[in-house]
């Protein structure tokens, strides 16, 4: 059932799944909306909205457009939020009281009634609590519509023998592809097998449910675009392509991330030779050992090129002067390391060559957004699946390849970055691509014309 809406500027509550990869674009859209006239609250988890505030500071909602509220998470003070599985469990088992408290509360304290729920497909509950108080609802997919469609495909991969009834493979070297058109991946590197190995079974199941989420949305929103997943979007017709978000719509410094960003590296920037600088980052989970960073280090060293590379605090689980000796010295005049970088600006700046990437689906749009080649080292979930499509249906990237003891080596290093930047064609399509999604959203695009459209389904 919907409610007929009173207001000319409707009052949208949006629900992110409280990780970095799923706050920045339902961010991102926030303000897409509110610039067409909605007032927009955006409910973080308690622990997550003092995060953005001491990131962010007295700059956290200057333009008063995107309203910055919390609810409790369920977990206690000091838990461990990177346990995805624990993490899940516990926002579906408090959160939807909780949110059905707040709404009821400011729909009964407030003149700008909460009309619509927007909520993350990975908090599919809030659809629920919408339908229990009679409010319309929309899901927002913060992976690639491929992924969607082989969460919904996983009764058939049962049925066709491909995994167990808890997602495990039955043969361990087959590929999967849904078709000749769309992303090839491991069937070891479905995305429930490579997060978080205490939970599979409850992420699988979880991931499993998607279906009825997807039926039960009046629609689901996806940060893609027809041009970049033509044959994914018509499997799932409910699913509409309004991306690549795009960080340039942004109002005010609201981004929604959860560490400080260093824009020193911007300035850094200005001093390089245009397409020289390897651009290095692994979002916000990509965790190494002390082995494996040393090499990335040394790789990045022996390229001989300018690189930027995002050193989060937490990037090796907490250890501490990681790098190898006399590293920092060495490359004085060549690297620059911050501890998070405003990733847009840093991307669409003309010194930036390539994009060593971790390949999480935001990274990978914009990326492409900015028509830049990857360098992919995938590290979990679907970012396997989105490695594929940068390197074998866009073609705008590289695979690193792993010795036998499952190391990227920094010899393999430097000659992908040789190959990639030594070959013309990669830059030339990830700048065909990057004219391809840009149309999408312009004035008439695709995209343009269905979020539009969406937002007068919104104010009906």
């Amino acid at each position: 059932m919907s409610v007929k809406m009173e207001t000319s500027n409707p009052h949208i509550l949006v629900i992110p799944y409280p990780a970095q990869g799923h706050v920045f674009p339902l961010m991102e859209l926030s303000h897409n909306l509110a610039r067409h006239g909605f007032k927009i609250s955006f409910a973080n988890t308690d622990f997550n909205h003092q995060r953005i505030i001491n990131a962010f500071g007295k700059e956290v909602d200057e333009n008063g457009l995107v309203h910055l509220v919390s609810i409790p998470d369920g977990l206690e003070d000091g838990e461990d939020r990177n346990q995805i599985g624990k993490l899940t469990e516990a926002l579906s088992q408090v959160m939807p009281r909780e949110l059905k408290e707040f709404i009821v509360k400011v729909n009964r304290t407030e003149d700008d009634k909460i009309t619509c729920v927007l909520a993350d497909l990975s908090m599919g509950w809030a659809l629920d609590v919408a339908a229990e108080l009679g409010i319309r609802a929309a899901a927002f997919c913060s992976c690639s519509v491929v992924q969607l469609v082989l969460s919904l495909s996983i009764p058939k991969l049962i049925d066709d023998g491909l995994i167990d009834e808890n997602g495990f493979p039955i043969n361990k070297h087959k590929m999967f592809q849904l078709s000749a058109t769309m992303p090839a991946v491991h069937v070891t590197n479905f995305a429930w097998l490579n997060i978080d190995s205490t939970a599979q079974k409850f992420i699988f199941h979880f991931m499993k449910g998607k279906k009825k989420l997807v039926d039960r949305a009046d629609w689901v929103l996806c940060n893609s675009s027809l041009d970049l997943e033509p044959e994914g979007f018509t499997l799932v017709p409910k699913v509409l392509p309004i991306g690549p978000l795009s960080a340039s719509n942004r109002l005010g410094k609201l981004s929604g991330n959860f560490w400080p960003e260093d824009t020193s590296c911007l300035k850094w920037l200005d001093q390089q030779p245009p397409g020289s600088v390897i651009y290095v980052a692994f979002g916000s989970f990509t965790a190494f050992d002390k082995f494996q960073f040393q090499e990335l280090a040394l790789g990045l060293e022996l390229s001989q090129r300018p690189f930027l590379w995002v050193v989060r605090p937490d990037i090796t689980n907490g250890e501490h002067d990681l790098y190898p000796e006399g590293f920092q010295e060495r490359v004085a005049g060549q690297g620059k390391m911050v501890g998070w970088a405003p990733q847009g600006a840093v991307l669409a700046h003309p010194s930036i060559a390539c994009f060593i990437s971790h390949c999480g689906w935001n990274s990978t749009i914009e990326g492409v957004s900015n028509g830049v080649p990857f360098l992919c080292w995938p590290y979990f979930a679907d970012q396997f699946l989105n490695e594929s499509y940068i390197s074998d249906i866009w073609k705008v990237g590289l695979k690193f390849n792993k010795d036998e003891r499952g190391i990227i080596t920094r010899e393999e290093i430097k000659t992908k970055v040789q190959q990639l930047l030594g070959d013309e064609k990669y830059e030339a399509r990830a700048v065909e691509l990057k004219e391809m999604v840009t149309r999408c959203v312009n004035e008439g695009g695709s995209s343009n014309r269905i979020f539009k459209n969406f937002t007068e389904w919104m104010k009906s």
